[in-house]
């Protein structure tokens, strides 16, 4: 119960959800009430809340302030293991061809990457499947087997096919990694995902070192908002894009509030 409400309660705090509620109260309200200013201002904050959403200077700058938390130390320092967490791929499903990647897709990419430049001897990769979410085999399955097709011995993999949630993730490999009397990992994900995890990883005392992945924002993308007026104008209109990267902001601070409440951050 707890996971499918922690799916489907904050859809309604999201912009867009946010925002459907707002109308049908408009609606509502426009239908049965009397007091048309209430409409008014319903639909009028409706409108607001998805213009705000879907502005290029807030999606920026919500999302930095996640990602460059905690920014990949340069040069990568050495660990007993590499685990990346799921949610960047989808099964091979007809009438896909093979595994697909998501946005997030960089997750296993990057964590191929350490292992290939020797920064860890083994990879983990830790991530089930929600059945009524898209279906098909565990995510760690999928990022296993695009490691093997990138080259990677299987002698080098460990999948952890059960977790569904980011909670789970590290109570399972904590769990992994001492059946292995491993002490240090390299902790692979979305860099806006990265607050959270670490905080999660490292309540429960593993040692991780952050090896974030998969930035939106990058000092390019900051500056493209402010460049010129073109770009302003660009930058205030509404975009499915930044709606989807406001959506993830709020994801992950409403899920680092909640994950403390519970006492796993």
């Amino acid at each position: 119960m707890f996971l499918f409400l922690s799916k489907l309660l904050p859809l309604l705090i999201y912009p867009l959800g946010f925002s459907c509620v707002l109308i049908v109260v408009t609606i509502a309200l426009a239908i049965w009430g009397r007091r048309r200013w209430w409409a008014a201002t319903t639909g009028a904050l409706a409108l607001g809340v998805l213009l705000i959403g879907s502005n290029a200077w807030v999606a920026t700058r919500l999302m930095q302030s996640l990602e460059w938390r905690y920014l990949p130390p340069e040069p990568m320092p050495q660990a007993e293991a590499i685990v990346v967490l799921g949610g960047g791929t989808r099964s091979a499903l007809h009438p896909r061809p093979w595994v697909d990647l998501s946005e997030a897709g960089d997750r296993v990419l990057h964590g191929i990457r350490l292992y290939q430049a020797e920064r860890a001897p083994m990879l983990i990769f830790s991530g089930g499947r929600v059945p009524w979410r898209g279906g098909g085999q565990a995510e760690s399955t999928d990022m296993a087997t695009i490691a093997t097709a990138f080259g990677v011995p299987r002698s080098a993999i460990v999948e952890e096919p059960r977790s569904l949630n980011t909670y789970e993730n590290a109570m399972n490999v904590k769990a992994i990694l001492e059946r292995r009397g491993i002490d240090s990992i390299l902790l692979v994900t979305s860099a806006s995902h990265m607050p959270r995890s670490l905080a999660i990883f490292r309540k429960l005392g593993i040692t991780a070192i952050a090896a974030p992945t998969d930035f939106w924002v990058s000092e390019q993308s900051i500056w493209e908002v402010s460049s010129s007026l073109r770009a302003v104008i660009l930058s205030l209109l509404p975009d499915a894009d930044n709606l989807n990267q406001v959506s993830r902001a709020l994801k992950e601070y409403l899920g680092l509030w909640i994950y403390r409440l519970r006492g796993w951050a």
